[in-house]
């Protein structure tokens, strides 16, 4: 069974279709990274994955259970989940956005404890020694005590990562999580992710690094105007692409 099965996934806002009917599995450990334009439905695909935005239509399953709701048995109505299990659902999945979002007012390790203190209900002691771990794995272990402002970019992104997986997520969600970066702090964030990827986190990355695609991936998805247009291994994928748009996206990449 896949960790994440995806079927006929569609989303509008208003008269925008942005998702066109997407259908993917995920399974365990399974590194997918997401490329495609601007507007190719890239990021929405990745909100409504833990139903930061509710599709307009199609499933998610996590691990055989549906995200957001359930068909009732014998009538066929959809029965959306509640408040609680939708919190519930949610924190299977971490999410890095493009920007870091951290409380500027504490310490990388409270900005890590929080959840697990908050949400999981762990004592604050539990949640700091956690913190202290979770910030050690991206290598930021002596940056602890340091404030959000004291921090590079990639220094608060990776904080970001060590947020995220203290929440002990099923699967990872990356959205651009480099693209708000100096392009000298890049490296530090993906060599963060690389290694995660290579300890058998599930993980589901919208990014413009194709060196991290290249070298990180076990499947590259090419999504073009709402649907997915091509998918494979990088090597097939950027090799010898099969579709027209998927070979002008590389070649416009390659140009810049």
């Amino acid at each position: 069974m896949p960790v994440i099965r995806v079927e006929d996934l569609r989303k509008s806002f208003g008269e925008n279709c942005v998702l066109r009917g997407v259908s993917i599995d995920v399974a365990a450990g399974e590194t997918v990274v997401i490329i495609g334009a601007s507007g190719s439905g890239k990021t929405t695909l990745l909100r409504c994955l833990n139903r930061l935005e509710e599709p307009s239509g199609g499933a998610v399953w996590l691990d055989g259970t549906s995200v957001g709701g359930s068909l009732a048995e014998g009538s066929g109505v959809w029965r959306p989940a509640s408040e609680k299990q939708a919190a519930a659902q949610r924190s299977q999945f971490g999410f890095v956005f493009q920007r870091f979002n951290l409380f500027p007012h504490l310490t990388a390790r409270d900005n890590v404890a929080i959840g697990p203190e908050k949400v999981r209900g762990m004592s604050r002691a539990e949640a700091r020694a956690l913190a202290d771990i979770e910030l050690t794995k991206v290598h930021l272990g002596q940056h602890a005590d340091k404030r959000p402002a004291q921090l590079s970019g990639g220094q608060q992104q990776r904080v970001a990562i060590a947020r995220a997986l203290a929440m002990k997520p099923r699967v990872m969600l990356f959205d651009e999580p480099t693209s708000a970066l100096d392009p000298e702090l890049v490296q530090e964030v993906l060599d963060v992710m690389k290694e995660l990827a290579q300890g058998g986190m599930t993980m589901v990355v919208v990014t413009h690094e194709m060196s991290f695609a290249r070298d990180a991936a076990d499947r590259v998805i090419y999504m073009e105007d709402g649907v997915i247009a091509e998918e494979g291994p990088p090597t097939q994928l950027f090799g010898s692409p099969q579709t027209e748009g998927a070979r002008r996206f590389l070649r416009h990449l390659s140009h810049d």
